[in-house]
């Protein structure tokens, strides 16, 4: 898909707030420091829509950005980090498992992974939650560019294993930096949300 526009709409913390509008949506879930927001920008040929920021967990709130009228971005607060309180991270907890579970706009998660290292209890946590709800997920592999191509293998399936990973899902190695993936992650997106050019 080639994305001209593409605009935050609202930030929600609950359903009252979500957007109302009948536009697929495609949520991106992962640790706070995965590249979520360079991801975002690598996609939508932007530099900052979606802000980086050096304060991983910064997100809070579930931002929709609409991509094109087409469809709406999600991002879910990162997860994982140490810095927010027990209460806050329960609170985050509650908001992304309501939308998760009850928005009939959802087609797909995709679920961002560090390709650098072994999956964290909370992706693990992430993957299986989806598959019990029988979301769709697109698990992409970050920051794939820091680790030399003849380990590309050891490191896949490394991942594929922590996760139980199942054949029918898309795995998507990425980087916002070479914008390996791109097309993948496009691709998969597209016919998540039933796209056709």
């Amino acid at each position: 898909m080639k994305v001209h526009n593409a605009e935050i709409v609202i930030s929600a913390v609950s359903p009252a707030q979500y957007p109302e509008s009948e536009l697929p949506e495609i949520a991106l879930a992962g640790r706070s420091n995965v590249g979520k927001s360079s991801f975002i920008n690598t996609l939508i040929d932007r530099k900052n829509l979606a802000r980086t920021s050096s304060k991983p967990g910064k997100t809070q709130t579930l931002n929709f950005y609409n991509i094109e009228e087409t469809l709406h971005f999600v991002d879910v607060p990162g997860y994982g980090y140490a810095k927010v309180s027990k209460t806050e991270r329960a609170k985050w907890g509650k908001m992304i498992e309501t939308y998760l579970t009850q928005r009939e706009q959802l087609r797909a998660v995709v679920s961002l992974i560090d390709f650098r290292h072994e999956p964290s209890v909370e992706d693990v946590q992430m993957y299986q939650f989806l598959k019990y709800y029988e979301i769709p997920v697109i698990v992409v592999a970050t920051k794939i560019d820091k680790i030399p191509r003849g380990k590309w293998n050891k490191h896949e399936s490394m991942i594929k294993k922590a996760l139980s990973f199942e054949k029918q899902d898309t795995f998507i190695l990425f980087s916002s930096i070479t914008k390996d993936g791109k097309d993948d992650a496009w691709k998969a997106i597209e016919k998540a949300i039933g796209f056709n050019e």
